[in-house]
C-alpha cells in the first residue's frame, strides 16, 4: 500500500521528469520508459497515475496552466490600483513569467498545441486555456469599452500575447521578454485610447482669449 501523501509527491515528480525530456530530447523521443528513467520509477508507476503518455503530458499542461494563474493572480493582487490599464498589463506579464518562458515550459507547450490537433482530451484543454485568456481580458476591457469594442480588443491581445510568445519560442535565439511585453502593452494602449478619444471630442472648446 502507497504511503500516505505519496501520491502528490509521485505526480509532482513525473511532471517534472516529463518536463526535462521534452526539453532533451522532445515530445516524439519522449518515451514512457524515458520519463521514468528520470524520474527514477518503474513504468508502471506512470500507468498507475496517469494511464498514458497522454495523461501524463495532460497533467504537465495543467501543471503549468496553474503556474499561469498564480502568476497572474499574484501579479493583479500586488498591484496599487485596480485600473483596467494596470490589470490587463498583469495579465500581460503573467503570460511572459518565468513560469511560461523558461526552456522546458516552452518545449512542452509547443509540443502541446502540436499534440492537441489529433486528441480530444487535450484540444478540450486547450480549449480551456485559450478561453481563460480571452475571459480574462475581456472582462477587463469591457470596464472601459463597449462591449463590440471589448470583445474584438481581448481576442487581437490574446493573440498578440500568443504571437509573441511562439515568435521567441521558435527565433533560436535569447528571448527578448522585455521588448515582447513592450509590443502587448503598446497595442493595450492603442485600445484603451478609443475609449479616451471620445470623451475628449466631447470636452467643450476653450476660444481663443477666452478665460480658462
Amino acid at each position: 500500500m502507497p504511503k500516505v501523501g505519496m501520491q502528490p509527491i509521485r505526480r509532482s515528480q513525473l511532471i517534472a521528469a516529463t518536463l526535462q525530456a521534452i526539453d532533451q530530447v522532445g515530445m516524439g523521443e519522449a518515451s514512457i520508459a524515458y520519463i521514468a528513467r528520470l524520474a527514477g520509477v518503474s513504468n508502471g508507476i506512470i500507468s498507475h497515475y496517469f494511464q498514458d503518455k497522454n495523461g501524463l503530458l495532460a497533467a504537465t499542461m495543467r501543471h503549468l496552466m496553474q503556474a499561469l494563474s498564480q502568476a497572474s493572480r499574484a501579479r493583479r493582487a500586488a498591484l496599487g490600483e485596480d485600473s483596467p490599464r494596470t490589470q490587463l498589463r498583469a495579465i500581460i506579464d503573467s503570460n511572459f513569467d518565468d513560469s511560461q518562458v523558461n526552456g522546458p515550459a516552452m518545449k512542452t507547450w509547443l509540443a502541446f498545441w502540436a499534440a492537441s490537433m489529433h486528441h480530444p482530451s487535450l484540444r478540450r484543454l486547450q480549449r480551456i486555456n485559450d478561453h481563460r485568456l480571452y475571459s480574462n481580458l475581456c472582462g477587463q476591457f469591457l470596464r472601459a469599452l463597449p462591449q463590440q469594442q471589448a470583445r474584438s480588443a481581448a481576442r487581437g491581445l490574446a493573440a498578440l500575447i500568443d504571437g509573441l510568445w511562439l515568435r521567441g519560442a521558435l527565433s533560436g535565439e535569447a528571448f527578448d521578454i522585455q521588448q515582447a511585453v513592450q509590443i502587448a502593452y503598446d497595442y493595450l494602449d492603442l485600445q484603451l485610447a478609443k475609449a479616451e478619444g471620445p470623451a475628449r471630442a466631447e470636452r467643450p472648446r476653450r476660444l481663443s482669449g477666452s478665460p480658462l
